[in-house]
């Protein structure tokens, strides 16, 4: 599939999100600090890849992701606002309070499940794209996990029902370098996890994935290969998590030479150099969104907790 432009506009778009993410995601590192939030897992640092996927989904694809989510969900469209409010627990958020920060879904956004549980959306986006595929809805289901998942067995099962049974699934795999505490060249012989996958029989590819321009097409690619064949496809997005696995974390346990070297290509200021923003201009847009991160946490700081009353409320059993 040849690539399309992405015009300076839609790129100027895709900034803004990744900004928007990083300044969600590090208000909340900043409230755990001072005690007026849990703490949680984040993905600074993988900006571009959330981001260059999501923007590649149609409104009808379904998204399954991991404990790494926020990126996913405000890239998808979610409101930071009703994410800071399941971070509280306040009645205003995406699950009324009930989910956290590491299991929000958003039926309206197509966003089925957030699991903190490592390979549980894996082995659940095989269900998901059975569905689909037994409707004959002609979407696609976008799975996103991390390195560390890809050691699970329900990683080579999902894969090889998926391929099997030709489900609509475009697994994303964000290889961050690291499996909570433990760095990822430690529990794999191989630097890239599409060799695995590959293995099973379908198509992979492996992308730039601190370059939002070349993950959005790699994604298109790939979603169009699911379209075309009815196949399955592993795509992996190399990129690396600058901070520690859940907040606080000192990262003592990472090489400092290389979270500077990783952090010499931060996504974000990748994609300002390459549009040549001038800083008063990454000053506003910094501004702009900060604004708007404040704002949401004032909304949900104030917001109500959900009524004793919803204490069994959606509880089977």
């Amino acid at each position: 599939m040849k690539n399309h432009r992405i015009d300076r506009t839609a790129l100027l778009a895709m900034l803004e999100t990744m900004q928007l993410i990083r300044a969600y995601e590090e208000n909340a590192i900043a409230m755990q600090a001072k005690g007026q939030a849990a703490g949680t897992c984040t993905s600074v640092g993988q900006e571009a890849s959330a981001v260059g996927v999501v923007s590649a989904l149609a409104e009808d694809d379904l998204i399954l992701t991991n404990h790494r989510s926020a990126g996913h969900l405000l890239a998808r469209g979610a409101e930071p606002a009703r994410m800071y409010g399941e971070v509280l627990g306040k009645v205003t958020g995406y699950c009324r309070g009930r989910s956290g920060s590491l299991h929000i879904s958003v039926r309206d956004l197509g966003v089925v499940l957030t699991s903190t549980v490592v390979g549980a959306e894996i082995s659940l986006a095989a269900g998901v794209g059975l569905a689909m595929s037994m409707q004959e809805r002609g979407n696609v289901v976008a799975c996103f996990f991390g390195d560390g998942a890809a050691c699970e067995g329900s990683f080579h099962e999902s894969l090889n029902l998926a391929v099997m049974w030709k489900l609509p699934i475009l697994y994303v795999c964000e290889n961050n370098q690291w499996q909570a505490y433990v760095r990822r060249r430690e529990t794999m012989p191989m630097d890239h996890i599409s060799t695995w996958a590959a293995s099973h029989g379908l198509e992979t590819a492996t992308v730039d994935g601190n370059d939002v321009e070349a993950v959005h097409h790699a994604a298109r690619a790939a979603i169009a290969h699911i379209k075309a064949t009815g196949q399955p496809y592993f795509l992996e997005t190399y990129t690396y998590r600058l901070r520690g696995h859940y907040e606080p974390d000192d990262q003592g346990y990472v090489d400092q030479d290389e979270l500077a070297a990783w952090r010499a290509r931060d996504p974000i200021a990748l994609l300002c150099e390459k549009l040549g923003l001038a800083p008063t201009d990454v000053s506003t847009l910094r501004g702009r969104v900060a604004q708007r991160i404040e704002d949401a946490w004032s909304r949900a700081a104030a917001a109500p907790y959900p009524a004793p009353s919803e204490l069994t409320t959606d509880v089977y059993a």
